[in-house]
């Protein structure tokens, strides 16, 4: 009985597949500690009491966290884009419910889903943290 158990056991543990491939492809971006408050009084956060904003909060994440606002949720992504090596043109712009890399192909990124935009789809989506609300801050973290 006990080899059986094990046999099974073994097979299960064998069976069981990974997905490399999409691994491979998106290790871009570092699994950096995040843990971060923002007061929503200020005014460089204001924007995200109106649905459909979005603020870039730099020197947090890998290349800032970027923060939007649909009028019910809201949504943090890490503002690299996790389809380029790091550099200073892989840094997302935000624009509404959108952000863009700055690199010569434009990649575009959904703020609500985290899904690449445009005609080509891309492998790797945006890197997502968790966001609590408590009164007028919002905690970002990991």
């Amino acid at each position: 009985m006990k080899y059986f158990i094990v046999i099974i056991f073994t097979m299960f543990l064998f069976s069981c597949s990974s997905n490399r491939e999409e691994d491979e492809n998106c290790k871009f971006l570092l699994n950096v500690p995040v843990n971060e408050v923002i007061n929503l009084s200020f005014p460089q956060y204001s924007q995200l009491q109106f649905a459909g904003n979005s603020v870039r909060v730099p020197n947090i994440g890998n290349g800032g966290v970027i923060v939007a606002f649909t009028g019910g949720d809201y949504f943090a992504w890490d503002a690299s884009d996790p389809n380029h090596v790091q550099a200073s043109c892989s840094v997302l712009e935000p624009s509404g419910l959108n952000a863009t890399c700055g690199c010569d192909d434009k990649n575009e990124y959904s703020l609500v889903t985290g899904q690449s935009l445009g005609d080509n789809t891309l492998r790797c989506g945006l890197k997502n943290y968790r966001i609590q609300k408590n009164g007028n801050t919002l905690t970002i973290f990991n």
